[in-house]
C-alpha cells in the first residue's frame, strides 16, 4: 500500500526512510482510503475527527482508533457509519470505558469493537508479574537495570568499567550548557585512549542528557535524549582516537550554536573520580561537582582578592580554587567550589568589580 502520514514531531527524512508520504491533516482526510489513528490524547488531538473532518474524507472511508478514546468524536462517528459515508470502523478504545453494551457504536453491522484489556487478561498479568521479578533479580544479582528510562541500557559485564564514565559525560554535558550562548546547532564528542576500547554511545547519549536538562524544561532521560535532539536538529557526532596526550582516557565535548564554539574536556583521576580538564583555551583542574563560580577575569594584582572578600562578606565559603591563563597579563579564568549558592545580587557584585569580564554560576548538584 502507499503510506501517508501526518506527525508534526516526525523529521522528514526519518519518515522517507519509512516509507511514509508526510502530508498536512486536511490532505490526508482528503487521499486515505483507510484511516489509522496512532496517538495520545491531548487537547489538541481531542475530537479531531469529527463532523467537519468527516466530510472532507473520501466516501466510503475506514477508520481505526486503537490509539486512545476522545480523539474520535462516536456521535459524529456514528452519524458517518449510518449515512454509509464512512463504510465501517474498528474500535478498542472508547471514551467511556468499560463501553456500555446500549452504545449506538456497537448496534451497528458496520462497526466492530474489541476490549481495550489487552494487559488485564490471566495471561497478561502473570506475565507481567514475572517479568517484574526477573528484573528485580537482574538488578540485585547483576546490576543490570533493564527497562530504565534514567539509565543506559548496559551489559551487566561492561556496566562497572562504563558507570565512571557515564557520571563524568554527563556531568559534562551539563557544565557545557550552563556556559552556551545561543540555541545549539551540533554536538562532537570525542573520545580518546582507553576509553575508546568501551561501548561510547550511551556516553554519547549521556552528554546530550546533560547537555539538554538544563535548557529544556522537559523531562530528559537517556532514553529521550537522542531524540529530543533529533527532533531540534542538533547534529550529533562522534570522534575517536587512541591518542589520549598526557590523560590514560579523555572525553571532549565541542558545541556549535548560532554564535560562537565551545570546547570542555573531562577524565578520570583514579579511574573513577571525574574531572573537567580543559574548558575552551584554559588547562584546568576542576573538580566537577556541587556550585561553582567561573570567573572570566584580566590577568591582574587584586582580582582574586576582591572577589574572595565580596563573597566572604557574604557568608559563602570557597572550598576549593582555581586559576588558569594563556599567557601574562591577558584574559584568565577563575575557578571557585562554593559550599553554598551565592545570592543574585552578589553576583552582580562581583560583575562590577575591575578587571572582571564575566561571571557564570554552574550547578551540578543535581548531575
Amino acid at each position: 500500500m502507499n503510506v501517508i502520514g501526518y506527525d508534526p514531531y516526525l523529521a522528514p527524512d526519518r519518515a522517507r526512510q519509512l516509507g511514509i508520504e508526510v502530508v498536512e491533516l486536511a490532505e490526508l482526510f482528503q487521499r486515505a482510503d483507510i484511516i489509522s489513528v496512532h496517538t495520545p490524547l491531548t487537547n489538541e488531538t481531542r475530537g479531531i475527527i469529527n463532523a467537519e473532518t468527516i466530510r472532507q474524507m473520501k466516501d466510503g472511508v475506514m477508520i481505526v482508533n486503537c490509539a486512545r478514546g476522545g480523539i474520535i468524536n462516536e456521535q459524529d462517528l456514528y452519524e458517518g457509519l449510518k449515512s454509509q459515508k464512512i463504510l465501517a470502523a474498528a474500535f478498542d478504545v472508547f471514551e467511556q470505558e468499560p463501553v456500555q453494551p446500549d452504545h449506538p457504536l456497537v448496534e451497528l453491522d458496520n462497526f466492530i469493537c474489541t476490549p481495550h484489556i489487552g494487559a488485564s487478561t490471566e495471561e497478561a498479568q502473570e506475565n507481567v508479574a514475572v517479568i517484574i521479578a526477573e528484573q528485580f533479580v537482574d538488578y540485585f544479582k547483576r546490576g543490570l537495570a533493564r527497562g530504565a528510562v534514567n539509565v543506559p541500557f548496559v551489559s551487566p559485564e561492561v556496566l562497572p568499567n562504563l558507570q565512571p564514565y557515564l557520571t563524568l559525560a554527563e556531568r559534562m554535558g551539563s557544565f557545557q550548557a550552563q556556559l552556551l550562548e545561543g540555541g545549539l546547532k551540533s554536538v562532537t564528542v570525542e573520545y580518546f585512549g582507553e576509553v575508546t576500547g568501551l561501548t561510547v554511545a550511551p556516553l554519547t547519549i549521556a552528554v546530550l542528557k546533560g547537555l539538554l536538562s538544563p535548557i529544556l524544561e522537559d523531562v530528559i532521560n537517556f532514553v529521550n535524549a537522542p531524540l529530543i535532539a533529533k527532533d531540534r536538529g542538533i547534529e550529533v557526532k562522534e570522534v575517536k582516537s587512541s591518542d589520549a596526550g598526557d590523560f590514560t582516557s579523555l572525553i571532549r565535548i565541542k558545541v556549535e550554536t548560532g554564535q560562537k564554539s565551545y570546547a570542555l574536556a573531562g577524565t578520570l583521576f583514579h579511574r573513577q573520580e571525574p574531572r573537567v580538564v580543559e574548558i575552551n583555551q584554559f588547562q584546568v583542574e576542576v573538580v566537577s561537582e556541587g556550585q561553582m563560580l567561573l570567573i572570566d577575569n584580566q590577568d591582574q594584582p587584586g582580582v582574586i582578592g576582591r572577589v574572595g572578600n565580596i563573597l566572604g562578606k557574604q557568608g559563602v565559603n570557597i572550598a576549593r580554587m582555581q586559576c588558569s591563563r594563556c599567557e601574562r597579563g591577558g584574559q584568565a579564568l577563575l575557578i571557585l567550589g562554593l559550599d553554598s549558592p551565592p545570592p543574585a545580587q552578589v553576583l552582580e557584585t562581583i560583575k562590577g568589580e575591575k578587571g572582571i569580564i564575566s561571571v557564570r554560576l554552574v550547578d551540578l548538584s543535581k548531575t
